[in-house]
């Protein structure tokens, strides 16, 4: 939203014509074998990984000269692989009559191209322009495993940026924030995005505003920002959409894992053909075909990542999570110390005052209050608020902060005054 974009929500079965304008019928496969003692399917990049083989097969012709020419093991069974083979990636439904082949979309891209033109006129005729769409991608993964990170029905958040083919200008390029890339020729580096563009090594103002925007996010959803890079892909490894491509990478558990990926795409020149509608739009009186810079975010991968960074063990054994307070499930709990005196009921209805305020809040009253404070610490509850005795005559209440385990004071009916997100920190250092 604070960059201006156009939200849009487009189908998810797409007919065969928008795909095979996109080049996605002929070329969106994976290469993969099939073990032939065993018979499990794996990707064929993660079978060489296993074989210590750092090799490119790109294609189907070079993958099957790797496995011709080098003893590659299947990593189940042991037995040789000996064929590669192209997994379609697309789930094809059957045929509608008429309207011809529908597919389940392996992204949520087409649907903003196929209206572009409408879009625009929605923006006045404007470039650049920027529009986003969230919601469900489909692939046909040769092996869906390692829980949210390869699935075959997944969520999906894609911002298109529509800029001019030359210039490919969106704003004024931060000059602190530092990131780390790594090239397609393997050198790795840090520097300002500002830098890393007037060098050259990114290719123009408009990913690299999106690369920063990328950091951004993953930083302020909790991430760590030491262990994200930006790795570019190599030119056998790029989609067939795409001219520039850069991941952006997260390690988790000793591995570097793509959680959001950065295109520079051309799709509109392929629509036009295919189509016969102009995509031409006139930018200071020069008709252009727009460029797209395009983040893909893989929402299941990003919340992964982001428990995965937050979690970790105290010294005495309890589980945290330590989740921003934006995002966590709850902002507080409410906890009434025993639940007799008056001390539940004075408690559940300051509950309801507060649920009004701030939906995410939770009261709980069963177990011990150790158990409870342990109980909120694991789920990312970022403040528990317990009433007792001492609140029954002076109204103030303790507040107890997850990460430090700090308890303080302070009165009830200042808390409701409080946003229990942005205060946060404020509330504990000013009690």
């Amino acid at each position: 939203m604070r960059e201006g974009a156009i939200f849009i929500d487009t189908p998810v079965m797409v007919p065969h014509t928008v795909f095979n304008a996109s080049g996605h019928i002929a070329r969106f496969y994976d290469i993969g074998a099939e073990c032939s003692n065993c018979h499990t399917k794996q990707k064929l990049e993660s079978i060489l990984k296993y074989n210590n083989i750092d090799l490119p097969a790109g294609d189907i012709a070079s993958a099957q000269n790797v496995l011709d020419t080098h003893v590659v093991k299947c990593p189940v069974c042991g037995a040789r692989i000996t064929e590669a083979k192209e997994f379609y990636q697309m789930f094809r439904l059957p045929s509608q009559g008429s309207s011809g082949d529908l597919y389940l979309r392996p992204e949520t891209a087409q649907g903003i191209f196929v209206n572009f033109k409408l879009l625009n006129n929605v923006n006045r005729g404007r470039i650049p322009m920027v529009t986003a769409q969230y919601g469900k991608g489909f692939r046909n993964e040769i092996s869906p495993r390692q829980s949210l990170i390869r699935l075959r029905e997944f969520s999906q958040g894609e911002v298109e940026v529509f800029v001019h083919p030359v210039k490919k200008y969106w704003k004024e390029l931060e000059k602190q924030r530092k990131l780390t890339v790594l090239t397609k020729d393997g050198r790795e580096m840090t520097g300002s995005v500002f830098y890393l563009c007037s060098s050259g090594i990114l290719s123009s103002n408009a990913l690299s505003y999106f690369l920063n925007k990328t950091h951004e996010l993953l930083v302020s959803a909790g991430i760590n920002p030491d262990q994200i890079r930006f790795r570019q892909h190599h030119d056998d490894e790029r989609a067939h959409y795409s001219r520039d491509s850069w991941d952006a990478e997260v390690l988790l558990d000793g591995e570097w894992v793509e959680l959001v990926g950065i295109a520079d795409r051309d799709d509109l020149k392929n629509h036009e053909t295919a189509s016969g509608e102009s995509m031409h739009v006139k930018v200071d009186e020069e008709e252009i075909i727009p460029s797209i810079i395009e983040p893909s975010y893989g929402i299941d991968r990003i919340v992964l990542a982001v428990m995965m960074h937050s979690y970790y063990t105290r010294e005495n054994g309890y589980k945290v999570m330590r989740l921003r307070p934006e995002i966590a499930p709850y902002h507080a709990a409410i906890l009434p110390l025993v639940n007799k005196e008056g001390i539940d009921t004075m408690a559940e209805e300051f509950f309801e005052k507060l649920r009004v305020i701030d939906p995410y809040v939770i009261f709980d009253k069963s177990g011990s209050i150790g158990r409870r404070y342990a109980r909120q610490d694991e789920i990312g509850t970022p403040i528990c608020i317990t009433f007792d005795r001492d609140t029954l005559n002076d109204d103030s209440v303790t507040i107890r902060d997850r990460d430090t385990t700090k308890q303080a004071r302070i009165k009830k009916d200042d808390l409701l005054k409080k946003s229990l997100t942005a205060d946060f920190h404020e509330i504990i250092q000013a009690s």
